[in-house]
C-alpha cells in the first residue's frame, strides 16, 4: 500500500457553481467529504498539491489524511473531474475511512518475469486482457498492485484470475467467471509458418445412389 500523506483544508459554507468558480480563481480546489454515516463536509483544498498528487499516480488508491481547521480526518479519493480542454482539476470526492470501512477500488496489473516464460522467448507477444481489476478491500490494506507471474507460459496460454494469489481480504468484483487478464499470443511470423505447414484436408467425393430406371417413379400415385 502507497504511503499516505496529509492535506490541510479549510471547511467552506458556500457551495455551488459560483462558488465553485471563485475558490479555482483563487488557486484552490472545491471538495467534498462524505460517508461514515455523516454528513457531506464541503473543504477546499490548495490546487498544486492535490493535482500533483493526481498526476503521480496512485492517488485513487491511498489513504490521506485531511485536516480541515485541526481536525484530522482519514480519507480515500473516491472520484474527481478534470476539465476536459484543460487538463485542469475541478473538483474532488473523498470517503471518510473508519475502522473495517470495505471500498470497491480499481488496482493496477503488474507482470513479472518474463524472460521465464517459454512463449515469449519464442517471439510470443504479452496480450494484456486488463490493465487493471476491480476489487473489494479493506481500505487501510489496499494493495499497490496485482502482480501476474508468466514464469512457464506456452504460446496461446491464458492467466485467469484464479491464478493468481491475491492478498487476504481483496476480492474481485466480478464473481461469476474466471475471467482472463492476460494471454501469450503468436506472433504473426509463426502463424503464418504455422498455416504453411499444415496439411491439406483430402478431398472427399461424395458419391449419390444411382437410381435404377422406373424405380421410384410415380410412388405419391
Amino acid at each position: 500500500m502507497s504511503e499516505s500523506y496529509e492535506l490541510t483544508a479549510e471547511a467552506r459554507e458556500r457551495v455551488g457553481k459560483g462558488s465553485a468558480r471563485e475558490i479555482r480563481r483563487n488557486g484552490k480546489i472545491p471538495a467534498v467529504i462524505y460517508g461514515e454515516k455523516q454528513p457531506p463536509l464541503p473543504i477546499t483544498l490548495p490546487y498544486k498539491e492535490v493535482h500533483l498528487r493526481i498526476t503521480s499516480g496512485g492517488f485513487m488508491t491511498t489513504i490521506a489524511t485531511i485536516n480541515v481547521d485541526g481536525k484530522k480526518i482519514q480519507v480515500l479519493p473516491k472520484d474527481y473531474q478534470l476539465d476536459p480542454v484543460r487538463d485542469f482539476t475541478m473538483h474532488v470526492d473523498f470517503l471518510r475511512v473508519g475502522k473495517g470501512t470495505i471500498v470497491t477500488v480499481n488496482i493496477p496489473v503488474h507482470f513479472e518475469n518474463e524472460d521465464e516464460s517459454p512463449g515469449i522467448r519464442r517471439g510470443g507477444v504479452l496480450n494484456i486482457v486488463r490493465h487493471d481489476i476491480e476489487f473489494t478491500c479493506p481500505a487501510n490494506a489496499i494493495p499497490d498492485a496485482i502482480t501476474v507471474d508468466l514464469t512457464g507460459l506456452e504460446l496461446g496460454d491464458s492467466v485467469h484470475i484464479s491464478a493468481v494469489k491475491l492478498p487476504e481480504g481483496v476480492k474481485p468484483t466480478i464473481t461469476d467467471r474466471d475471467f482472463t487478464i492476460a494471454t501469450i499470443a503468436a506472433p504473426a511470423g509463426l502463424k503464418s509458418e504455422e498455416d504453411a505447414e499444415a496439411p491439406e484436408a483430402p478431398e472427399t467425393e461424395i458419391v449419390g445412389e444411382e437410381s435404377t430406371d422406373g424405380e421410384g417413379e410415380n410412388e405419391a400415385e
